[in-house]
């Protein structure tokens, strides 16, 4: 917290963290985030709608508050963004924050604005100053929705900082919300997804030992393409004992199901739905597989990494900045199925390259995408910002 003579007392922030609570990128890098900084120090708060997966396993010293709307005849749904709103508002008039930290832009970067510009009716001092993080859909699909882009844009310019996990989702960003015609083109600043590499780690159990194992964690929306990741993948290890192992829930699971029963591989094939067990589920896989149409990061994939996996995916996005083609990983032309299903199966065939990269996997995940790293990068901007904001 900032002390009365404006001096920032290091490792003692009041950080507010909105997030979605989902198994999604967004909701495990805000709730990883949180953790992280209250490890160090800092009092941290979290508020969502419903408790985060990665938050109700752990024993860290985040304060979650679960802000649901009340419900009333006249609402279709309960305003859960507004319930957010006055939740930080209230945590702000108990103990005071400096950041409040939005992640994924609606409608979280809304409510941190609602109530940075309402803070100065609860508490006397300095309103906290709001950074909002993009994670890909809120830009790449939400966006783009006539019915939201005015108040998005509005959400980004009201912010004190605007962070893009990815240099591709950063310039796609800038390119899709400016320059207006006065020419305003604020500064969207790459901080990159993190993992923990403790926990992910390669596992020091002798390797299976039985036939390749593939595995895939997403949430099975159509933007992951899994049925096709399905049919690519029965037909590269054709012949073969290979097996799936795919992870998560969504509204294309059971179409998945379908496929690998039509081509009649459902014994090679499993579900398991959403787990919060994935360092255990990746370390015994050989191969990570991604086949996604857009893909701001790829946080899946790097946790894979960090356990010594490497990555067959298609060349979009922000993954070519995750994974490096040849070196720890696989990557092809998004519409290129031929190419998408050779790698595959060079992956599943060939384990002296597999073994090369993912040891090169482990080794870019630790050195370029660390906790450590990319934390204490949100620490420098939050300091910066309250110095900023301290100018007359």
């Amino acid at each position: 917290m900032a002390s009365p003579d404006g001096d920032l007392q290091a490792g003692s922030l009041g950080i507010g963290v909105l997030c979605h609570p989902t198994y999604g990128g967004s909701g495990v890098v805000a709730s990883e985030l949180a953790l992280a900084l209250a490890d160090r120090g800092h009092r941290v708060h979290l508020f969502s709608y419903a408790v985060p997966p990665r938050l109700a396993r752990s024993s860290g010293a985040v304060e979650v508050h679960v802000a649901q709307g009340a419900p009333y005849p006249l609402f279709e749904a309960p305003p859960h963004d507004l319930a957010i709103t006055s939740a930080v508002l209230n945590v702000h008039e108990a103990e005071g924050l400096d950041i409040v930290h939005a992640h994924y832009a609606l409608p979280h970067a809304m409510s941190a604005v609602l109530a940075g510009h309402a803070a100065g009716g609860v508490r006397s001092g300095p309103p906290p100053r709001v950074v909002t993080t993009l994670h890909g859909t809120d830009i790449t699909l939400v966006g783009r929705q006539p019915s939201y882009r005015p108040l998005l844009r509005y959400a980004l310019e009201a912010s004190h900082a605007v962070t893009a996990v990815s240099e591709d989702l950063a310039m796609r960003s800038m390119e899709a919300f400016y320059p207006r015609p006065d020419g305003a083109r604020p500064e969207v600043e790459v901080v990159p997804n993190f993992v923990n590499s403790t926990e992910f780690c390669p596992s020091t159990a002798p390797p299976h030992g039985g036939p390749p194992r593939a595995v895939h964690v997403s949430n099975f929306r159509p933007v992951k393409r899994v049925p096709w990741l399905v049919e690519a993948f029965i037909e590269a290890s054709s012949g073969t004992e290979a097996r799936l192992v795919l992870i998560g829930d969504g509204p294309e699971r059971d179409h998945s199901v379908a496929r690998a029963r039509e081509l009649g591989a459902a014994e090679r094939v499993s579900f398991l739905g959403e787990r919060d067990v994935l360092p255990s589920l990746l370390t015994d896989a050989d191969v990570f597989l991604l086949a996604s149409t857009e893909e701001s990061f790829g946080l899946s994939a790097l946790e894979a990494m960090a356990c010594g996996v490497p990555v067959v995916a298609p060349r979009v996005g922000g993954i070519p900045e995750v994974v490096s083609d040849g070196v720890t990983g696989w990557l092809s032309a998004p519409e290129d199925r031929d190419a998408y299903i050779a790698d595959v199966r060079e992956a599943l065939n060939d384990p002296e390259a597999r073994e090369a990269r993912g040891a090169a996997a482990r080794e870019a995940a630790v050195e370029r995408f660390s906790l450590d790293r990319v934390v204490a990068r949100y620490e420098g901007l939050y300091t910066r910002l309250l110095r900023e904001g301290e100018r007359p």
